[in-house]
């Protein structure tokens, strides 16, 4: 009696997780755009081989975008290459691999250098790499790494790229956050966690970090023709969480949830790629978006005040200013 009893209860979960997955999907409305709208765009994506970042770069590909995968690990790199311009053919756009490694700021700046020295013009900049909740280690410069990758990384990046997208505009900067800054603080008495440290709380630092960031950066860009814009992307069945540990017993039932629940790369990268290219965002500058729509954010993550002091303080820890 009891073994019919469990078997009933896992395949009437099933069954419930399965429609919660159909309906999920039948809710999602990916957005098509019309062939050809990227092309003769150049587009740099960080963190481009897997997850958002690749699921991103396919669907500009068939906009027949330029896009350059700034990526940390070249074998990597060339193998989500290779399967990205399998799937694109050879009618749709062009992939380059340009090394990035967002824990050096020296590899930041040879990125970058060489982007000036090669790219006639960038339109689009989507700061989407990240690092999520890993144990407390330190980028080559001394930062705490979620800090470092996911904020100051990028921060570098998009201020030393500036004048090219300048250049290039109208152009536009996609900075990937999370709902998760919800809960963080911007603790300036201990910015780089060296007086305690909680991975979580870090990860939702670095994520109103980003936030704060494009709220400020959007105010330093007004009547340039570049926007700044960021996006949660929701809950995203990728890589990212390769950090959490989940007892062995407990990896199946995990495993069919995020089937279930969480979204697909694609799905994810939705706001991103309308970020990119979508006619409805010209001009639009300074917000955050979720699933394609704008969404209202907490005090914290439009703070003046705090936002221009983490911009000072930033522009000193990546050597910008002394």
């Amino acid at each position: 009696m009891s073994t019919a009893v469990l078997l009933a209860a896992v395949l009437g979960g099933g069954v419930i997780l399965f429609a919660c997955r159909y309906f999920s999907r039948s809710s999602t409305q990916i957005i098509r755009y019309s062939a050809g709208m990227m092309r003769g765009k150049t587009v740099i994506v960080t963190g481009a081989n897997s997850g958002i970042g690749k699921a991103t770069v396919a669907e500009l590909l068939k906009l027949q975008a330029r896009v350059i995968m700034a990526c940390r690990d070249q074998q990597r790199a060339e193998e989500a290459a290779r399967e990205l311009r399998q799937e694109a053919g050879s009618d749709q756009g062009e992939v380059v691999i340009k090394l990035l490694d967002l824990a050096s700021l020296k590899s930041v700046n040879s990125f970058c250098e060489e982007v000036i020295k090669e790219e006639p013009r960038l339109d689009v900049l989507i700061n989407n790499a990240g690092v999520y909740q890993c144990p407390y280690t330190k980028t080559e410069d001394g930062f705490e790494m979620q800090l470092g990758v996911n904020h100051l990384g990028h921060f570098l990046l998009t201020h030393l790229l500036l004048d090219l997208l300048k250049k290039s505009a109208p152009s536009r900067i996609v900075v990937v956050s999370s709902k998760l800054y919800k809960y963080g603080e911007i603790n300036f008495d201990d910015l780089n966690s060296e007086q305690s440290y909680n991975k979580s709380f870090a990860y939702s630092r670095s994520k109103l970090a980003n936030l704060l960031f494009t709220h400020e950066l959007a105010k330093r860009l007004e009547e340039t023709g570049v926007t700044v814009n960021a996006l949660t992307p929701g809950i995203v069945r990728t890589n990212l969480g390769r950090h959490i540990n989940i007892p062995l017993l407990a990896k199946p039932l995990f495993n069919l949830a995020s089937w279930a629940f969480f979204k697909t790369p694609l799905e994810g990268a939705e706001s991103s790629i309308y970020l990119a290219c979508s006619p409805d965002a010209e001009g639009v500058s300074g917000k955050c978006f979720a699933n394609c729509k704008e969404e209202e954010l907490l005090p914290k993550a439009v703070d003046d005040s705090v936002a221009r002091k983490l911009w000072d303080i930033s522009e000193v820890m990546v050597g910008l200013t002394k």
